[in-house]
């Protein structure tokens, strides 16, 4: 049997085989069949689709029958029997080809390009099939009898009427294959687009995956094996490859590693780079926004702070305890400690601490970060980094603050005052006199309540006794002498002492605490000389450790042991007293710059010969600036040292036109009373103050030098005589003495300066802020977040607002540092009108005034001259202030004289014309068309 390609060459096989080897009787039995009947012929689309799939699967489709398949009775010829083993043969291709038939969809359209490919191979498998059905009748043997088939005949007639249906269907098939081609061609000249013609590659390419058949599992089967053989291969090969290169040497491995640690380090250096100029960009964005007035949104909010990437890159700061530390041995100290605001980094890496026997003087300008590791050291603040080691766990540390005054209750009594410390212990005292209040209550009926109460007492006097709460009385007593105070004062109203007086209170009330380390923080604030004096022997007689903050520069002379100074978020420790310091300081920072100048005159040669032979001799040039770079990053580099930026300077306003005279005392008699007792402070006082005067008040504590000033200002009503302003025009400026009693403490910076001012611009407020020092986001702080020191200088800028021709100036160098107390003393200087001014820097008033106003037993004496002319006339004075001079610090010399007259003077003209000064045309130069261009 021969394997034909076609379900239409399975019709003739049938035909001839019929025709060959069985009689007609029994063909025509078989033709009457159920089978032959209801079989139709295949449609055109699935013929194409088959020789399609043929064509693509590369084999040849076979179909083959047996004529024992249509009758078991008819013996087989040995040709027959031949046929059938080779039919057994290739069963399997029949199978595989019979499942790829029908996992074929005849529904499924079939594209142009297939279609013409169907259409030829239709073309070649017919002719196929003509060759073969000739050879077949070639083939047939001789002595079996071709019987003719008539016309007439009803199996003749039947497969004529079957062969005229397959000719009609395959006419029709290429009719409408042709018209849909003529049809999709028309279209397309008339509608397809750039567009279309994707769309229809797309359907082209999707129909042509669609058409391709799904495999059987066998070969699902085989096509992983092959690809997971092809993988095999492919790691085989890479291992080889792999294995024939040769292996790095030790010197080679470790050349290779440096070389990938440069990479990352300069990769690293970039990022930097990138992300200091983004820092940049948003500062000078954020200046120009509030120059402007304007507040934009912030254009990143996901960029972090400062603060926040040293949080997320450091460990969190902690809380030591030494681990043998000897009995008595008392230690506090700050390591690797650093403080970050948002983007402003206060502390960096801070290490020093004190400990038995030290009195450490905590010296730096304001902003420097002295009273924040005060705060750290007495536990209310956390630093950003770093560890606080303490000697002990139970470590007792007391702080008296700047702002000491706050902390006093002025209804209170001076004994009540002290006995407040101790917070626990009068709370037992009070329960055991309600305790007492129930137990007079209680009626001779009610024995299980009067039970229960003596009970509760019991408890109460137990609990009291433990905790030595009877004692406290003698404590207090004790301290109150120890500060100076007698056993009657104690009855006292707070409100009734002065400022150095409430210093004792508060230092005092410190003292009750009993504490192991003690913080004082500007101590010396509102303290006259004798208080100074009496403060400075009580500190040295104590043998508890202490850090001490102060700008009095004696005051620290006396005191300290050690000195740690804090400047550019740097603390520097300096063994010995103030004047020690500044000694080891000088010599430290000249040779710091001497070390800095040299190395810089180096550099510069290196560079300088760099640059000289970098075309001649380049190999040479990358070693030495290889070699340069290698020193810069090294511990032997000197860095530079730290800058001293602008001085604190400002000018007050110029003053308007003031009478000659300008306020007067006539008769002026005051005094306090609390109860039965009375302070008398002036008795009949007289005082005229003139136009041009700088008249500085000097006294003790309590003398009555800031309500003699009260007075003056109308502030309080005086018992007998005038305190007046007398002269015409005189507006005046107050500075007062507590600057947490003036300012609104909810309020921020610029809000308080806009509050004062009149027609100032938001630009011109904010330069006077930047003068006194409020930049940038600092601006923005509340006033109870501000130190002394800032709260000063608010308050003077403040003043600066309004223009006045008297100033009243009460204490106001306290909290404000040495550069900033020498711009007020320059400032003043040049003042045109008249001051009155309150202190007990006695170089400060050596700098300002030029007559001094001494309170002395309640009267007002005036002296026509100086400090230093006042100094003459009392030689125990000049005694006591003499023997507290430092050594390299200026001493009091007379005043100095400035003409002011002369220096508002206009400037004469030399010659020329009368406009050779002035621009007449804006836009005339080159300087001026410049400037005109970027306006």
């Amino acid at each position: 049997m021969k394997e034909i390609a076609t379900p239409t060459a399975l019709v003739i096989l049938l035909i001839s085989c019929t025709q060959a080897f069985t009689p007609v009787s029994q063909r025509s039995a078989f033709l009457q069949r159920t089978c032959i009947p209801s079989w139709k012929p295949p449609s055109s689309r699935y013929r194409n689709s088959l020789i399609l799939h043929a064509k693509k699967k590369k084999q040849k489709i076979a179909v083959s029958f047996d004529v024992d398949d249509f009758d078991d009775d008819e013996p087989m010829s040995l040709k027959d029997q031949k046929d059938a083993a080779k039919k057994q043969k290739k069963k399997d291709t029949k199978s595989a080809a019979l499942e790829a038939l029908d996992a074929i969809d005849d529904d499924e359209p079939l594209s142009l390009k297939d279609q013409k490919e169907a259409e030829k191979m239709e073309k070649k498998a017919e002719k196929k099939i003509a060759q073969q059905a000739l050879k077949m009748e070639q083939e047939q043997p001789q002595e079996v009898a071709q019987p003719k088939m008539s016309a007439q005949d009803p199996e003749n007639m039947f497969l004529e009427s079957v062969l005229e249906g397959m000719q009609k269907e395959k006419d029709e098939g290429r009719k409408k294959s042709l018209e849909r081609k003529a049809d999709k061609a028309a279209s397309a000249e008339l509608e397809v687009t750039a567009a279309e013609e994707k769309k229809i590659e797309e359907e082209k390419k999707a129909a042509q995956e669609a058409l391709q058949p799904e495999l059987s599992s066998k070969e699902k089967a085989l096509i992983r094996a092959l690809e997971m053989e092809a993988a095999d291969e492919a790691r085989a090969a890479a291992a080889d490859t792999a294995s024939d290169e040769p292996k790095l040497s030790k010197k080679e491995l470790k050349a290779l590693k440096k070389k990938e640690e440069k990479e990352a380090a300069k990769a690293a250096k970039r990022a930097e780079k990138k992300e200091a100029k983004a820092l940049e960009v948003e500062a000078t964005q954020d200046s120009e926004n509030i120059l402007e007035g304007e507040s934009k949104p912030e254009q990143n909010s996901k960029t972090l702070t400062l603060e926040e990437k040293i949080r997320k890159d450091r460990p969190p700061p902690r809380i030591r305890v030494m681990e043998s530390a000897q009995p008595g041995y008392i230690s506090l100290r700050l390591e690797g400690v650093s403080i970050t605001f948002r983007d402003q980094e206060v502390l960096r890496d801070v290490t020093w601490g004190v400990q038995t026997g030290d009195r450490i003087g905590l010296v730096g300008a304001n902003g420097a970060g002295k009273t924040t590791q005060l705060r750290i050291l007495a536990g209310e603040l956390e630093p950003t980094t770093g560890d606080v080691v303490k000697s002990s766990k139970d470590l007792r540390v007391a702080m008296l603050r700047q702002e000491f005054v706050d902390e006093l209750v002025k209804t209170r009594t001076l004994k009540e005052e002290f006995m407040s410390v101790f917070e626990e212990e009068n709370e037992i005292l009070q329960r055991i006199r309600d305790s007492e209040k129930e137990l007079e209550s209680i009626g001779e009926e009610e024995s299980d309540r009067m039970q229960e109460v003596l009970d509760r007492m019991q408890d109460l006097q137990n609990t009291a006794e433990n905790k030595e709460v009877y004692a406290l009385e003698s404590r207090c007593k004790k301290v109150m002498d120890l500060m100076g105070f007698t056993e009657d004062e104690g009855e006292d109203l707070v409100a009734s002492f002065s400022g150095g007086w409430k210093m004792r209170i508060g230092l005092g009330k410190v003292l009750l605490k009993e504490p192991n380390v003690l913080l004082l923080d500007e101590p010396t604030n509102h303290l006259d000389l004798e208080s100074v004096e009496w403060l400075e022997e009580f500190l040295r007689q104590q043998s508890i450790p202490m850090i001490l903050v102060s700008h009095d520069r004696e005051f620290l002379d006396q005191v300290c042991t050690k000195t740690v100074d804090a400047e550019g978020g740097i603390c520097t420790e300096y063994d010995g007293n103030y004047s020690r310091f500044l000694a080891m300081k000088k010599a430290r920072m000249d040779s710091w710059h001497a070390a800095y100048n040299a190395q810089e005159k180096k550099l510069k040669e290196e560079k300088k010969w760099i640059n000289k032979f970098k075309i001649k001799q380049p190999q040479a040039v990358k070693q030495r600036q290889a070699k340069l770079e290698k020193f810069v990053k090294s511990d032997e580099y000197v860095k530079k040292p730290p800058f001293v930026g602008k001085p604190f300077r400002f000018r007050f306003p110029d003053a308007p036109r003031l009478s000659p005279e300008v306020a007067e005392i006539k008769e002026l008699s005051h005094s306090y009373r609390n109860g039965e007792t009375e302070n008398k402070l002036f008795d009949k006082v007289d005082l005229f103050i003139e136009k041009g005067d700088r008249m500085a008040v000097v006294g003790p504590n309590g003398s009555g030098k800031s309500t003699l000033l009260r007075l003056l200002l109308n502030r309080e009503k005086s018992d007998e005589g005038t305190a007046e302003i007398v002269g015409q025009n005189v507006d005046v400026n107050y500075f007062e003495q507590n600057q947490a009693d003036a300012l609104d403490l909810d309020m921020t910076v610029i809000e308080t300066v806009q509050s004062a001012s009149v027609d100032q611009s938001y630009n011109e407020m904010r330069a006077l802020l930047g003068q006194f020092l409020f930049k940038g986001d600092a601006v923005e702080k509340k006033v109870r977040f501000l130190s002394g020191g800032e709260k000063a200088r608010l308050s003077l800028a403040c003043m600066m607002l309004t223009p006045a021709n008297l100033l009243v100036l009460d204490e106001p160098t306290n909290h404000l540092d040495i550069p900033a107390k020498e711009m007020l003393e320059e400032a003043l200087q040049h003042f045109t009108g008249s001051v009155m001014v309150i202190s007990h820097d006695r170089y400060f008033i050596s700098r300002v005034a030029t007559s001094i106003v001494a309170i002395e037993d309640k009267k007002l004496e005036k002296y026509n001259g100086d400090y230093k002319f006042f100094m003459d006339h009392s030689k125990k004075m000049k005694e006591r202030i003499e023997a507290r001079y430092i050594k390299g610090v200026s001493r009091i010399e007379n005043a100095p004289v400035i003409d002011l007259e002369e220096l508002n003077k206009p400037k004469g003209n030399f010659g020329g014309a009368k406009t050779a000064n002035m621009v007449t045309r804006k836009n005339k130069g080159v300087k001026n068309a410049k400037r005109n261009q970027l306006q």
